[in-house]
Formats: structure tokens, sequence, C-alpha cells
């Protein structure tokens, strides 16, 4: 399946959780925004937002500094 991350396309195997998303990616969910097809998707949401095919998801570190 083909989504689009961060503005490329990216290949997943099968529709996935945020949190799965995340997880393959050796992201820690804890760091990032997620935001999937133009709608911020709230950290207690991580698990039950599927993304499908043609989706498009949106991965935004924090980064501090000062």
């Amino acid at each position: 399946m083909t989504i689009t991350l961060n503005g490329e396309p990216h290949e997943i195997p099968r529709p996935l959780s945020v949190s799965a998303l995340l997880e393959q990616l050796a992201i820690d969910a804890r760091r990032v925004a997620v935001e999937l097809n133009l709608d911020v998707v709230k950290k207690a949401a991580y698990d039950s937002s599927v993304i499908k095919e043609g989706d498009a998801v949106e991965i935004v570190n924090f980064v501090g500094g000062g």
C-alpha cells in the first residue's frame, strides 16, 4: 500500500494504526505530533487511528533548544 509520508510516497504492508507506523519507523511517539489527512491526531487516538491506502501522514518532531 502506498501512503504519503511527510510529502513523499511510502510503502506500508497493510493498514496500520498511527502507533504501529511510528513503531515501524522507530519513532518515539512521545516526541512527535502526527497529522492524518490534514487532521491532527491526539496521542490518545494513536492506537485507533488507522492509516490506509492513499492517506497522507505528516510527522513532526519536537526539537528543544535554548
